[in-house]
């Protein structure tokens, strides 16, 4: 049992390292090193022969490659686009965390389910308790769903706090951006200065913008995109309000100090809202570790005392 699960497991950690080596590397790029061969023997005067050139080239490209690029187009060819559409989303939301994209990622999902799984059963198998099949089988499938959605837990919880950054840290960055416009920068110098001034989320994300811009977007297409990127609704009443004050010739300056009142009004509001909910998420470690503890030092002196009376004597 305990070789079969392990050389399982090589096998299908084996398949998806290729299949991520497929998906990350297009077939151009197969055609792109045969152009560079085809140029280098030209130049040189010699007379080109494509099976030398052919086995002039890495094994990894010759041989790893080609069979990883097999595998991802039969991945992708059996995936569902609204998953990956989904994914994509998410990862997006996420800020794009090590630069995952969303083949990898469900190439991660599938790889951190079979590790969980094959822990599990590995576990069970060498232990000195002999469990039955069934059970380990059934043991490993559990654990393997909990491994498939970790990876979604991960990037939900990296989503959440990438928010909480951006709310919170869009005051203070509405606060310079008024300053900057009322000083008589442009829109796009005050965005440019608070990416210069800090090192968040929300700057990074104005970083951005301000790329996308130099390179053509439209502003107001670039705000959107921003907006949808972060996904809060504090980030899209700002873009609106930006991109009515351009179209309505309103002064950006009054604009901008009304948007810092307002997300400033809101971010007390919501830390009221999370001391309000302190109270109830404090029942459960109270209850669970600090009550009885409590029940365990006051109640043991006099259960002892109780033992040691005559009422005590009455129950041995």
């Amino acid at each position: 049992m305990l070789p079969v699960i392990i050389v399982g497991a090589i096998i299908v950690i084996g398949a998806a390292v290729l299949v991520i080596i497929g998906l990350r590397n297009p077939t151009s790029s197969d055609e792109m090193a045969l152009q560079a061969r085809l140029e280098e023997f030209s130049q040189r005067g010699e007379t080109v022969d494509l099976e030398k050139i052919e086995l002039s080239q890495p094994f990894t490209e010759r041989v790893i490659y080609p069979i990883a690029r097999k595998l991802g187009e039969i991945a992708i060819r059996f995936t569902p686009q609204n998953a990956l559409q989904d994914i994509s989303k998410k990862l997006e939301l996420a800020g794009s965390p090590a630069r995952l994209d969303p083949t990898i990622f469900l190439a991660s999902q599938f790889i951190v389910m079979i590790f969980f799984a094959g822990v599990i059963a590995l576990v069970f198998t060498i232990g000195q308790t002999r469990w039955p099949t069934g059970r380990i089988v059934l043991a490993a499938l559990g654990f393997g769903i909990l491994g498939f959605f970790f990876p979604q837990l991960w990037l939900s919880s990296k989503i959440t706090r990438r928010q909480k950054d951006i709310r919170r840290a869009m005051p203070d960055a509405l606060d310079l951006l008024t300053i900057c416009v009322e000083a008589g920068l442009g829109f796009d110098a005050a965005m440019a200065k608070v990416s210069e001034k800090w090192q968040t989320e929300l700057s990074l994300a104005f970083a951005r913008v301000i790329q996308e811009i130099q390179l053509g977007k439209l502003r107001r297409e670039a705000l959107r995109d921003m907006a949808e990127r972060v996904g809060i609704s504090e980030m899209s009443s700002f873009v609106a309000a930006v991109i009515q004050s351009e179209s309505l010739g309103v002064s950006l300056a009054k604009v901008l100090r009304i948007q810092s009142d307002q997300m400033r009004t809101r971010r007390r509001q919501l830390a009221e809202e999370e001391a309000h909910k302190a109270p109830i998420k404090m029942l459960i470690p109270m209850g669970l570790l600090i009550f009885p503890s409590l029940m365990i030092i006051l109640l043991t002196p006099a259960g002892i005392r109780i033992l040691n009376s005559a009422l005590g004597g009455m129950f041995r």
